[in-house]
């Protein structure tokens, strides 16, 4: 099998791209730093990125039935997910809705010829459960939440739409826990041991629960156990 994983130079996605190598799948990562073979330039918050990556990834890997997105952003050097809507600011909003929300639904857009004529073709995509607007009890991460929201929202689009034209296809979305990366790592205090993942265990999880799919599930949001979330 041939995968691209987005977000495949570190973290949870270099881990999953391991463990599908060792079982003899071909895979190609992609990041902002990616080097080396198989791996592709790709950045989710420039679009003219996003195509130039499909584009490489098509010509080298044109057989490729499974894209998974690892990527996203929750914090960097300008800021900290707003703990009220005092601290909301438009410059991180934005910047979260283009590399969590836009970001996978424009490396769908790319790639949907190759998706619509694939049979069986996977579309994965990290989310998150404090992106279901039912389950929020807490309030507060205003960018971080809504750009998971919009996330579920465009790749529920996109399973409906790609339904209609390849009923086999599987769109997934996939809500990781808490894992040990760079992400969660200014969070990771108040987290209880058991509760908090190696990048090794959370890939293996999520594999698992992506493996067990099936096209009537497309458009699903699903935790590391199995479980689906509401939006």
């Amino acid at each position: 099998m041939q995968t691209l994983i987005v977000g495949g130079t570190q973290g949870i996605g270099a881990a999953w791209a391991q463990q599908l190598r060792a079982r003899g799948d071909q895979v190609w990562v992609a990041g902002r730093t990616a080097e080396g073979p198989n791996a592709i330039a790709l950045d989710l918050s420039q679009p003219d990125s996003i195509q130039a990556a499909v584009t490489t990834l098509l010509q080298a890997a044109p057989d490729v039935t499974r894209v998974i997105n690892t990527a996203g952003v929750l914090h960097w050097d300008q800021g900290q997910p707003e703990k009220s809507l005092r601290q909301l600011h438009p410059d991180a909003a934005l910047y979260s809705y283009q590399v969590n929300a836009l970001g996978p639904a424009l490396l769908a857009q790319a790639l949907w010829d190759r998706m619509r004529r694939c049979p069986g073709f996977v579309f994965a995509s990290l989310s998150a459960r404090v992106g279901s607007i039912s389950d929020n009890r807490l309030g507060g991460w205003y960018s971080y939440r809504a750009s998971k929201a919009a996330q579920n929202m465009m790749l529920k689009n996109l399973s409906l739409e790609l339904g209609r034209v390849n009923p086999s296809a599987i769109v997934a979305l996939l809500h990781p826990g808490t894992v040990d990366t760079q992400l969660s790592q200014p969070f990771q205090s108040r987290v209880p041991s058991d509760q908090l993942f190696t990048v090794k265990r959370a890939a293996a999880q999520l594999d698992q629960v992506l493996s067990q799919f099936t096209p009537k599930d497309s458009g699903t949001l699903r935790d590391w156990a199995g479980r689906d979330i509401p939006f």
